[in-house]
This record gives structure tokens, sequence and C-alpha cells, in this order.
């Protein structure tokens, strides 16, 4: 059986705080945080540890990063990434006082990224490729968009697109049937880590099931085996899940993302 302790404490070191904002704009420390500026007017905050926080005082950690983020107008929106094992006793509370409201909690999957790296059949019509060029990207963006129940979003491709021209490995999968992407995902080396990491599994309601996301993700981990990779993580909702779990990763703890967005 995996050591649970050992691969929680490997996603502490080495895939919390600064591993985790590699194409931020701008990043400025409040204490423990990690307070970072994206493209599209996205912040993010996360943080390694919070144990330092005293008791009573992470009203004043919270109403200090909104004030941060509300001097920047071009700040439309902000998460504030939590995890279950961190010993942070009134957080939820303050986040709650200054705005912030939680949307749903994600499984931390953890594992040898080789466990996912299987030979999958793929229905027939349906076929795998990594796109690289911007219509294919902001299609695919859409399509994300959609399936997780929002409106196109044209931040979110145009952070993508940019993301894309950095060159810094991250790779974008999907699959079609008859030229239309009905699934999707990303794959992100975390640099100086043994990790890389899986992201934006999105697959459309009529095609779950017949094991295209699987296909996906042992595309990704072959890649991500080519560079040197040992582990994968992934947050995952409760739809990839129990598809990562059957490969053999393993739950390490769960992340719960709290939202605010500016009024007006």
């Amino acid at each position: 059986m995996p050591d649970l302790d050992a691969l929680r404490d490997a996603y502490d070191d080495q895939l919390r705080d600064e591993a985790e904002t590699p194409s931020a704009i701008a990043v400025t420390r409040l204490g423990p945080l990690r307070m970072a500026t994206f493209g599209g007017g996205r912040g993010f905050i996360t943080y390694r540890r919070l144990d330092a926080v005293p008791d009573g005082g992470f009203e004043a950690l919270v109403a200090g990063a909104l004030e941060h983020y509300r001097a920047d107008p071009v700040i439309t929106r902000v998460e504030w990434k939590t995890r279950g094992h961190d010993h942070a006793p009134g957080l939820h509370e303050a986040l709650l006082a200054g705005g912030f409201e939680p949307d749903d909690p994600e499984s931390v999957m953890i594992g040898e990224v080789r466990l996912l790296a299987a030979d999958v059949t793929l229905p027939d019509g349906v076929t795998l490729r990594r796109v690289t060029e911007e219509h294919d990207v902001r299609a695919m963006c859409a399509m994300q968009d959609e399936v997780f129940g929002g409106s196109p979003s044209d931040d979110y491709a145009d952070a993508i697109v940019r993301r894309l021209a950095r060159d810094d490995g991250m790779e974008l999968w999907v699959a079609e049937a008859d030229g239309v992407m009905v699934s999707a995902g990303r794959m992100e080396p975390v640099e100086d880590s043994d990790f890389v990491g899986i992201w934006g599994g999105a697959t459309r309601p009529e095609w779950r099931g017949r094991g295209i996301y699987r296909a996906l993700t042992a595309e990704r981990a072959r890649s991500a085996m080519a560079q040197g990779k040992t582990y994968v993580h992934s947050d995952s909702t409760e739809f990839s899940r129990p598809i990562l779990e059957r490969a053999g990763l393993v739950k390490v703890t769960t992340t719960t993302p709290y939202e605010w967005r500016r009024e007006g």
C-alpha cells in the first residue's frame, strides 16, 4: 500500500506555494500567503503551511489579501485555495466573512505516473491528438467551459493561449469524434520536482463511461514519463476520481477553492 503520509508530505513540499504559480504575472507575499496575479483579471492565493497563524489571526490575513486585490482595478475575481489536512481553525469563517464563497471540494489524487500509461481501446470514430494552434485551443476551452457548466470565457482561453506561448512544458490534448471535441485535458510538468499535474479533464456527458478520459490520461502519462517524471497529481472531481483510483492513485487530502468576486 502507498505511504499516504509520505505522499502528503511530498505534496506539501513539492506542489504547493511557488510550484502552483508558474505563469503568474506578479506575486506578492503577505505573511505565509503567496498572492499571485494572472491574466484575465484573476487573483490566486495559496501557501505551504498556516501553522504559524495565531488563533484569531485569519480575519486580518483575509482582510489584508482583499485589500491587496481591491487596490488593483483589473482584478475581478480571486481564488483562495484551501486544503483539508491544514490546521487552520477559523479560516472558513474568516473567508465567509470576507465575502468568499466555497466551491465544491475536490480530491487530491497522487500516484506513480506509470500506473496511468495503460492501453485503452477507444470507441469507433474517436481519435486523440495534441493541440497547439490557437483556434484549437479556443475550441477546447469553450468545450470545457460548457461541460463545467459555465459560459464560454475569453479570459480563460486567453490565459491558456498565453501559457502555451511560454513553451514551459504544458501540453493540451483532446479527443474528437467526427471532428467535434468530446473530451480534453492538459498536462503540466512541475519544474524541479518529481511530479506532473493533469488538469482540466472534461468529457461531454453523452461520451462518458466509454474509456475516452482514461485514454486521454494515458497519453498524458506517457508524455510525462518521457520527460522523466515519476509521480502524477490531480485535483479531481467525483467524475474523474474513481477512474484515477482504479488506476492505482490514492486520495491524500481534499482541496476546496473559495472565490471572491468584485461587485459592479
